[in-house]
C-alpha cells in the first residue's frame, strides 16, 4: 500500500469534528467533545478517564492510530 501524501495544510475543527463524530458513532470513542479554547476532550469508555487533545491534528492523529488498530487487528476482531 501506498502511504498518502503529507498533508500541505492544517486540518480544520470542522474536519477533526466528522472524524470525532464518526469515532463516536462507530462506537470507536465514549464520546469526543470540543471546547471554546479548541482543545478537544475525548474518553474512550464511559468510566474511564478523559483525554484532552490540543487540536484538530491531535483528533486526526488519533482517529489514524485507531484506523490503524482496526486494520492490523484483521477482519476476526470486527
Amino acid at each position: 500500500m501506498i502511504p498518502p501524501p503529507p498533508r500541505s495544510f492544517e486540518p480544520t475543527s470542522a474536519e477533526a469534528g466528522a472524524w470525532a463524530d464518526v469515532l463516536v458513532r462507530r462506537r470507536l470513542l465514549h464520546t469526543a467533545v470540543l471546547t471554546p479554547t479548541g482543545q478537544w476532550l475525548v474518553q474512550e469508555h464511559l468510566n474511564g478517564p478523559v483525554g484532552v487533545l490540543a487540536g484538530p491534528a491531535d483528533v486526526l492523529a488519533l482517529t489514524a492510530t485507531i484506523q490503524h488498530h482496526i486494520r492490523s487487528t484483521g477482519p476476526e476482531s470486527r
